[in-house]
C-alpha cells in the first residue's frame, strides 16, 4: 500500500492499494481518479499503515483510502466503519474527517 501525507492546517492522508495507482474508476455518475501524483507516497506495510492511520487520527487529519487492503487497514485503525465504506467499479473506498 502507499500512503503519502500532506501537511497543511490539517494533515491530508492518502492510502491506496498498490495495483490501483494510475487507475480511472467510474460507474454512473461517479468517477474517482487514482492520480500517482497524489496517492503514490511511501510503499509499506498493512501493520504501518494501521499504525499511521491510528496515529493521525488522533491529529484531526483527514483520509483518502482506496482499495480493499487499504480500506480494511482503515477498518483495523478504527478510523472507519463499514457503514463508511463505498464502492465504485467493484472497489472501496472511504473518505474520512476526523
Amino acid at each position: 500500500m502507499f500512503v503519502k501525507i500532506y501537511g497543511s492546517y490539517r494533515k491530508v492522508v492518502a492510502v491506496c492499494d498498490e495495483g490501483l495507482i494510475g487507475k480511472i474508476l467510474e460507474e454512473g455518475k461517479l468517477c474517482l481518479e487514482i492520480k500517482e501524483s497524489f496517492f503514490k507516497g511511501k510503499n509499506v506495510s498493512e501493520k504501518e499503515v494501521v499504525e499511521i492511520m491510528g496515529d493521525l487520527s488522533k491529529e484531526d487529519a483527514t483520509f483518502n483510502i482506496v482499495g480493499k487492503n487499504s480500506v480494511n487497514a482503515a477498518l483495523n485503525a478504527g478510523i472507519i466503519s463499514e457503514e463508511g465504506i463505498k464502492t465504485i467499479n467493484g472497489i472501496p473506498f472511504a473518505l474520512v474527517l476526523m
